[in-house]
């Protein structure tokens, strides 16, 4: 079946939204019969006020990510991390953490965790 991208009117902001293509095969993939009623934010809101997903998902965020501050446990140097720091175990600045990581496609355990 060929899919074509279809403009659809949410029901909660009653906004315009564009159900693309792909996400139109996503959902026969996934055997959904029905289409979408609410925009992406709507959805995204409404799943927030539920407790069904975080307020910030991932490649959907609204604005920067929040960094904290920290001294690298290898080399010293000031840096800034995407979570807070707890003083119980080193962090690394983005150098010396990629120096840390073994290569991946390995599939063995990270030996820095045990």
């Amino acid at each position: 079946m060929a899919f074509t991208d279809k403009t659809l009117t949410c029901v909660d902001c009653g906004r315009e939204f564009v159900f693309t293509a792909s996400d139109q095969e996503f959902h026969a993939s996934r055997g959904f019969a029905n289409e979408p009623k609410r925009c992406p934010d709507c959805r995204r809101a409404r799943k927030v006020a539920r407790g069904d997903a975080p307020a910030s998902t991932g490649s959907y965020s609204s604005g920067p990510r929040q960094m904290y501050p920290a001294t690298c446990g290898n080399c010293g140097r000031e840096t800034e991390v995407p979570f807070q720091p707890r003083g119980d175990r080193p962090v690394y600045c983005r150098d010396c953490f990629s120096e840390r990581q073994p290569a991946r496609g390995g599939g063995g355990p990270r030996r820095d965790r045990y």
